[in-house]
């Protein structure tokens, strides 16, 4: 990490997002201990202090935002915490929170039974819709500062020009936002009232989806489907019709989750919405479709691809030539 006498001249030289795509420190040659960290992926800059404390563990603490207080006070408090965490003084151990960044990793780490897509979803929320945030105190973060970035989501204008992103993505920014307060008030009874609290009344309208496919319309369908030149594609899009699961409750789905003695498809409870495990029985048409299946030999998981999971991960593509095909537009 770069190391660099920190003035009002060298901080204005600090830039973020760090061109390497990464956070960045910059350390102080004045205050050992001292730092100013740069986002990788914002244009957040915040100013730290990291010391290993007499027991041997190491504790990073944020200081404040470059763009809220003064080079001058922040050396002057930077100088407070390190001293404190000198004399033994641990910041987790008195119940402070940290920044909206660690309290995103250390919920996920306390969640052990969350779905895969679950935190990818949380982690999209905080580290992308927002990461202006993702090096602030949790504290610092006020209700207009949630108002403000609540609309300011759905309509973001970078280097990249104007995006503009649903009302669907700002609210769940939101909602993933007050999960990990709550998470942090339960741990540290001194937390003010939820920010988020402000948005009582001004969630924006979640129409529900209402792309299905309509009972004239199935055989086309149904055609369309089974003419798939990818055969995993097709088996795979073919159960999800028959059964009614999730996409991601099927997609993982392995030999030994399929009783085919019995007729019944055991879905662990990792995998489900509701986190209970799922005991299906499968119809004719399906149990042949698996028999069909398990005679190709795959091993371990039933429906295999080229990922990095190792089975299937998305159907769009398939499902864009159905469209194509049909004019029939519906996910998985």
């Amino acid at each position: 990490m770069p190391k660099v006498k920190l003035t009002e001249r060298t901080l204005a030289k600090i830039k973020a997002p760090d061109p390497s795509g990464k956070q960045t420190l910059h350390w102080d040659t004045g205050l050992h201990g001292f730092a100013v960290l740069a986002s990788g992926i914002s244009n957040a800059r915040t100013f730290i202090v990291q010391r290993d404390l007499p027991n041997g563990l190491t504790r990073r603490v944020t200081v404040g935002a470059v763009n809220e207080i003064s080079l001058e006070v922040a050396r002057e408090r930077a100088a407070d915490k390190l001293d404190q965490l000198r004399r033994g003084l641990d910041p987790k151990a008195q119940g402070v929170t940290t920044t909206l960044g660690a309290t995103l990793e250390s919920y996920l780490a306390a969640r052990k039974n969350l779905r895969p897509a679950s935190i990818r979803s949380y982690s999209i929320a905080v580290k992308q819709n927002l990461a202006p945030w993702v090096d602030l105190s949790l504290r610092g973060i006020t209700s207009e500062m949630v108002e403000d970035r609540h609309r300011a989501i759905v309509v973001e204008v970078g280097k990249a020009g104007t995006r503009y992103k649903g009302t669907t993505t700002a609210n769940f920014a939101m909602k993933t936002l007050r999960i990990l307060w709550n998470f942090a008030a339960d741990r540290t009874p001194d937390m003010p009232p939820n920010p988020v609290r402000r948005l009582r009344r001004q969630w924006y309208a979640e129409p529900r989806r209402e792309r299905v496919v309509g009972v004239d319309e199935m055989p086309k369908f149904f055609e369309a489907v089974d003419a798939l030149p990818n055969k995993v594609a097709r088996d795979f899009i073919l159960l999800l019709l028959f059964t009614g699961l999730r996409i991601g409750e099927a997609r993982a789905l392995r030999w030994e989750e399929i009783d085919l003695n019995q007729g019944i498809i055991h879905v662990p409870g990792q995998r489900t919405k509701s986190g209970r495990k799922l005991d299906l029985p499968m119809s004719n048409f399906v149990r042949d479709l698996l028999i069909a299946r398990r005679a190709i030999g795959n091993a371990g998981v039933v429906f295999p691809a080229p990922s990095r999971s190792g089975h299937v991960r998305d159907v769009q593509y398939p499902l864009a030539i159905v469209r194509e095909r049909t004019g029939i537009h519906v996910s998985a």
